[in-house]
């Protein structure tokens, strides 16, 4: 029967029956007309005098709402449309006496409504249902792009493909290339609403005809499957059953979509299982899936088509956010090298740097008391700590090997410098001690001479003395230890002793600046 007739059994339909029935109208009597079991047929309420006075205005106004087309009979003297009897729900008045024609007339008319007004609710409906999709899988997009984690990203691909289909159950396999540069399908994510407990391993298959995701992704079509244990004997793949039987569970519909990247590479498949009734319900049994689960319309499959396309792309930002992070912690690692390799003396001091410096961080994100119980680091955050701490002696790279390696007060060359001048007061005072014995030789010969070098030789000695101590105090204070006690006071004097240049000038046997480095106190 194609239309609906509801009406009071106190009236008398017999005269309209064969009519009726010939136009394929199901005639049924409601005793209780706030729950008439409508369907999806145009309907009609036929209100007779009787029935409109038992019916409240809210009872009728919510049958008009739901389409359904009402027809009043008048009693005998109504010309129009009785007070109390709201007209604009009304799709015909038919005066009393009401001859079968009539009525006939009135209910063609009204069962046309009827379907104009259902047509037009449903139309509304799905006009509001493709701009909930189009706002929903904006959402999804925004939340796929905003996110960087590459699991987490893979994880919500998958949930939000499952919630917009009502899927009980979903896989994720990934495009990659082995060792010897051969293309492969990894089982990279798995999840089930009714048997969360399953345990997950993953694994790698060929990319062939021979399964239903390697057939997706070698063919980039997609595959929609009402039953998988009724596939047609023709057909080149094939469901493995293995894991119905370990786990008790019935795989039923299934659909399968290859995500393409926007060179129309095929970078994963998308394999979405068992879409139930009502997402909420749980497939315990066999029987369950059988009374739950409905197959998956075309309209779905343009739906997941559209996901699995921002998916793609998703992933393939993530992956190559990913290279990029790889790359940049390659970067680090080689500058980390290039430093402890420049100063072999603090080497490792930079990772443990850092180490000390995430702890402290992820010390404080936790603290739920004190002064920093409000601070909080996000994952990127402490990334950056970490590569703040690695990085923070990169200004080594560019400093001169000298001040960088420099392990004493001074630098060689100028250690070096007085040195030479140490070696050139000494040997000017071996050069002064000879030449004084001989020219006093030459002048009084042996007379006196013994008591003369006597005195000559201790003053020679004691100049020497002086000489040594200069380079011992210099040595003694250029070490990076504690200036020991006294050494101070002896770089004053040496700074105001001098001696005779080759030209015949004079200068002190340390500079200014000499005795500022050297008496550093540690």
């Amino acid at each position: 029967m194609r239309f609906l007739l509801l009406y009071s059994p106190d009236w008398n339909l017999a005269p309209l029956a064969e009519a009726l029935a010939a136009e394929q109208v199901e005639a049924r009597p409601v005793t209780s007309f706030a729950d008439p079991g409508l369907d999806e047929r145009p309907a009609v309420l036929l209100l007779d005098p009787g029935t409109r006075g038992r019916l409240p205005a809210s009872v009728l106004g919510a049958l008009f709402d739901a389409g359904v087309s009402i027809v009043a009979i008048g009693q005998s003297g109504e010309d129009d449309v009785p007070a109390g009897l709201p007209a604009e729900i009304l799709s015909d008045f038919v005066k009393a006496p009401a001859g079968p024609q009539q009525l006939l007339l009135a209910l063609r008319t009204a069962f046309r409504l009827s379907a104009a007004r259902r047509d037009a609710a449903r139309a509304r409906a799905e006009i509001t249902a493709r701009t909930d999709e189009v706002t929903e899988l904006t959402k999804i997009g925004v939340l796929l792009t905003t996110e960087k984690n590459y699991n987490t990203l893979l994880d919500l691909i998958l949930k939000q493909a499952r919630r917009i289909t009502q899927s009980d159950a979903g896989s994720l396999y990934l495009v990659e290339t082995d060792e010897r540069g051969d293309k492969r399908l990894r089982f990279k994510l798995s999840q089930n609403d009714s048997r969360p407990d399953i345990p997950f391993v993953e694994f790698t298959m060929p990319i062939d005809h021979t399964s239903l995701a390697g057939y997706a992704a070698t063919e980039a079509k997609s595959l929609v499957i009402g039953d998988v244990y009724g596939l047609p004997p023709d057909v080149a793949y094939s469901f493995n059953h293995s894991f119905d039987e370990r786990y008790g569970y019935r795989t039923k519909s299934m659909l399968v979509i290859p995500m393409q990247n926007h060179h129309g590479d095929v970078i994963g498949v998308l394999q979405l299982i068992n879409r139930k009734r009502d997402l909420a319900a749980h497939l315990a049994t066999p029987a369950d899936a059988e009374r739950l689960i409905i197959s998956y319309s075309l309209h779905t499959e343009r739906i997941v088509e559209a996901l699995a396309g921002q998916a793609a792309v998703s992933i393939e930002n993530s992956q190559l956010y990913e290279a990029i992070q790889r790359l940049f912690e390659g970067f680090v690692k080689a500058a980390v090298t290039a430093i402890e390799q420049r100063d072999p003396t603090t080497s490792g001091h930079s990772e443990r740097v850092a180490s000390m410096t995430v702890g402290l961080a992820e010390v404080v994100d936790q603290a739920q008391a004190g002064n920093y119980r409000l601070v909080r680091f996000s994952p990127e955050q402490v990334r950056e700590l970490r590569y703040a701490g690695l990085l923070h002696d990169f200004g080594k790279v560019g400093v001169r090997e000298q001040v960088l390696v420099k392990a004493n007060k001074l630098y060689p060359y100028d250690l070096a410098l007085i040195q030479q001048r140490h070696a050139f007061i000494l040997r000017t005072a071996q050069w002064t001690f000879e030449k004084t014995r001989a020219d006093y030789l030459e002048e009084h010969g042996q007379n006196g001479y013994e008591d003369f070098s006597h005195e000559l030789r201790t003053r020679f000695d004691q100049e020497m003395a002086m000489v040594n101590r200069f380079l011992n105090v210099v040595t003694e204070s250029n070490r990076p230890t504690v200036l020991a006690e006294g050494n101070f006071e002896a770089l004053q004097e040496f700074a105001e002793r001098t001696y005779e240049t080759l030209e015949g000038g004079t200068v002190p046997f340390l500079t200014q600046d000499e005795v500022r480095f050297l008496s550093i106190r540690k």
